[in-house]
């Protein structure tokens, strides 16, 4: 005889036969936010084991965080949906995706990508690879496994999912330095280049060579500073 153990999927696959009092016990595991295992012998489940996942406090901040930067927050899981939908609640999660399967992942993903969402995707497992490459910026666990680590665009060494909003926060940090430098840079130029050119020399305001070559490492001092002060701001 033959063992199999997994979840609800597993169930609807196999058309499983559930006791009624092993369906009970799963009813009331989702109802309180917990997932459901089922032992099966052939097409019929002779046990069912409950587990729960401990909710980080770490996550909650994250979630929170990500909300206030004005972020959607998304969940992809394989768990029930009563589960999926208990832990989202908790955590305050917008969408939930329940039942999904490994491969599906990376399809969802897609999914948001075509309705014009940009998708940053969080994972540890070699389940979430393929989505953590599909996604615009993968950002993988650094204590999960070498596969999704390779797949990731970004790894969180601490493994703090707080570190995901810092993230966001630097990027939109860099984003304006850098906007500032190409307005400097353009503005500076449009500025030097005619007085470098002579414009000015009919009033007697003439720029020697040397003259010009310091005000044009003067500009790249400027942006490189400007750059550096990344360093101050706070995630």
């Amino acid at each position: 005889m033959a063992y199999r153990i997994g979840g609800p999927a597993l169930l609807d696959h196999v058309r499983a036969e559930v006791p009624e009092g092993l369906r009970g016990v799963a009813e009331r595991a989702s109802a309180r936010g917990q997932a459901a295992i089922y032992l099966l012998s052939g097409s019929v489940a002779i046990a069912v084991f409950v587990v729960a996942d401990a909710i980080r406090e770490e996550s909650r901040a994250a979630v929170d965080a990500l909300h206030a930067a004005g972020l959607e927050v998304a969940m992809l899981t394989g768990d029930a949906e009563p589960v999926a939908k208990a832990v989202a609640a908790d955590l305050g999660i917008d969408t939930v995706f329940a039942r999904v399967l490994p491969e599906d992942k990376a399809l969802r993903v897609r999914t948001l990508q075509e309705q014009g969402k940009k998708v940053a995707m969080v994972g540890d497992g070699v389940n979430d690879a393929p989505a953590l490459a599909t996604a615009d910026i993968g950002i993988a666990i650094g204590a999960g496994t070498d596969v999704a680590v390779e797949a990731g665009h970004i790894v969180l060494v601490r493994s703090d999912p707080r570190d995901i909003p810092r993230i966001v926060s630097l990027s939109r940090a860099t984003y304006r330095k850098m906007i500032q430098n190409l307005w400097w840079a353009a503005g500076y130029n449009i500025v030097a280049i005619p007085l470098a050119a002579g414009v000015l020399s009919a009033w007697g305001v003439v720029l020697t060579p040397a003259v010009g070559a310091v005000l044009m490492s003067a500009s790249t001092i400027v942006v490189a500073i400007n750059a550096q002060l990344l360093r101050r701001v706070e995630i």
